[in-house]
């Protein structure tokens, strides 16, 4: 697996809805990529002024909020995954 380093995390980008409330199925090439994902890894955090290491605040498992032009997106053993930094993240879900 691949782990991200210092403030960046790696992001499995959750799949969007093939349909929408009234029923009607939309097409692959009119879906919109999804800005929801879940934590699969995390950097070990960023090195503060003083030399100590500040651990993130986002978690392995977390569902997150990202915004739409975020991060570079990789693929790794047939997944398509998102690394970005933590300051990317919009908002956890609880």
């Amino acid at each position: 697996m691949l782990k991200p380093l210092h403030n960046r995390i790696l992001v499995e980008r959750q799949t969007a809805e093939a349909r929408t409330a009234s029923g009607i199925i939309i097409p692959d090439t009119a879906k919109e990529k999804p800005q929801m994902g879940k934590v699969v890894a995390v950097g070990s955090g960023v090195v503060d002024k003083q030399g100590k290491v500040q651990p993130l605040e986002v978690k392995t498992g977390d569902t997150i909020l990202f915004g739409k032009y975020t991060g570079n997106e990789v693929t790794l053993e047939g997944k398509d995954y998102i690394i970005m930094r933590e300051d990317d993240v919009l908002a956890v879900f609880g």
